[in-house]
C-alpha cells in the first residue's frame, strides 16, 4: 500500500501533467490559428483540385458542356497510349530535360566556385548582378529573350555576324531552338548559384588548409573536398531542376505564342495538357495527363532519391536513404 507522501507526490505530479497538457492544448489552438490560412489555401488551391483531378481523369469533363458529363473508365488512359502528340511532347521533354539540366547546373556550380573564391575579389554587387535575372518573371523574361533572339535585330545574330560568324534562325528552327532554351535557362541561374555558394561557404576551412599543406591542388581540393562535402544540396538542386524540366512550360509558350512551334520542337508535354485542358476543353483527358506526368516525375525522383546512399554524404556520417 503507497505510503500519504507517495500518493500526494504522485497527486501533486498528475496535476502538475495535467497543467502542462492544458497548457500545450492551448499552444496547438494558437498554433493552428497563425497557421490557418496556409491550410485554408493548401485546402483550397491544392488537396481539392488534386482530388477533382483525380476524378476527373476516369471522365469526359467538358467544361463547355458540363451536364454531359459521364465515367469512362480508363479510356483516357488507353488513349494517350496511341496519341502521337502525347509521345512527341513526352519526347520534347526528355530531350529538353538530357540537355538542359547538365548544362544548366555545371554552368551555376561555375559561376558559384567563381564568386566563393577567396582568389578573385568578386564585390557583392557583381554577385546580385548575377542574381538578379532569377528576379524577373519569367513572362517578362521571355518577351525580352524573343526580341534578343530575333534572326534580323537581334543582338545575338548582330554580333555573330560582326564577327563573321553564321546568324540561325533560333525561334524557328528545330535545330537552333533547343540552345536557345538552354542559353535562357544559364541567365537565370540566380537561385542555383546561391544555393550552391552558400553550400561553399558551409565547408570548414580547416579541410582546405590541411589539403594544401597535404600538397592538392585546386582541382582535386574541389572533386575530393567541396563536392561530397556540398554533396546534399547537389542532391536538392538535382531534385528541383528534374522536377522543373519536366513541368517546363512558360517560356516556350511565350516564345511561340502557345504553338509549340518549329514543328511541334516547343510543345513540351506540359504545354501540350494546356492545350488539350484549356484550349480544346478537354479537362478530363487533360486530368489523365496530369496524373501521368506525376508518376514520371514520382518515378524519377525516386530513382534519384535510391541513388542517393552512394553518393551524397551528411555532415553526422549517414548517408542518403
Amino acid at each position: 500500500m503507497a505510503t500519504p507522501d507517495l500518493a500526494q507526490s504522485v497527486s501533486v505530479a498528475d496535476s502538475k501533467s495535467k497543467r502542462m497538457s492544458n497548457r500545450e492544448r492551448e499552444q496547438m489552438k494558437w498554433g493552428l490559428f497563425f497557421i490557418s490560412p496556409w491550410l485554408i489555401g493548401f485546402l483550397v488551391f491544392t488537396l481539392i483540385p488534386v482530388v477533382a483531378t483525380l476524378i476527373l481523369a476516369f471522365t469526359d469533363y467538358n467544361p463547355v458542356q458540363p451536364d454531359m458529363v459521364q465515367l469512362i473508365g480508363l479510356k483516357n488512359f488507353s488513349t494517350m497510349l496511341t496519341d502521337a502528340k502525347v509521345w512527341t511532347s513526352l519526347g520534347v521533354t526528355v530531350k529538353y530535360a538530357v540537355l538542359a539540366i547538365p548544362i544548366t547546373f555545371g554552368f551555376g556550380m561555375l559561376l558559384a566556385t567563381l564568386v566563393n573564391s577567396k582568389n578573385l575579389k568578386v564585390s557583392e554587387g557583381f554577385r546580385t548582378l548575377f542574381y538578379m535575372p532569377a528576379m524577373i518573371p519569367i513572362v517578362a523574361g521571355g518577351v525580352i529573350w524573343a526580341g534578343v533572339a530575333n534572326t534580323q535585330t537581334g543582338w545575338i545574330n548582330l554580333g555573330l555576324g560582326a564577327v563573321g560568324l553564321p546568324t540561325p534562325d533560333w525561334l524557328n528552327s528545330t535545330t537552333w531552338i533547343y540552345p536557345l532554351l538552354v542559353l535562357i535557362g544559364l541567365w537565370g541561374t540566380g537561385n542555383l548559384m546561391l544555393t550552391l555558394m552558400a553550400g561553399m561557404q558551409g565547408v570548414p576551412s580547416e579541410i582546405y588548409e590541411a589539403a594544401v599543406i597535404d600538397g592538392a591542388n585546386g582541382w582535386q581540393r574541389f572533386v575530393n573536398i567541396t563536392v561530397p562535402m556540398i554533396s546534399p544540396v547537389i542532391f536538392y538542386n538535382l531534385t528541383l531542376m528534374l522536377i522543373g524540366a519536366f513541368k517546363y512550360f512558360d517560356l516556350a509558350y511565350v516564345l511561340k505564342n502557345g504553338t509549340g512551334g518549329p514543328q511541334d520542337a516547343t510543345l513540351f508535354y506540359a504545354l501540350n495538357f494546356y492545350k488539350n485542358s484549356f484550349e480544346y476543353n478537354l479537362m478530363g483527358y487533360g486530368s489523365a495527363l496530369a496524373w501521368v506526368l506525376f508518376l514520371i516525375v514520382l518515378a524519377l525522383t525516386a530513382i534519384l532519391f535510391s541513388t542517393s546512399g552512394r553518393w551524397v554524404y551528411y555532415a553526422g556520417g549517414d548517408g542518403g536513404s
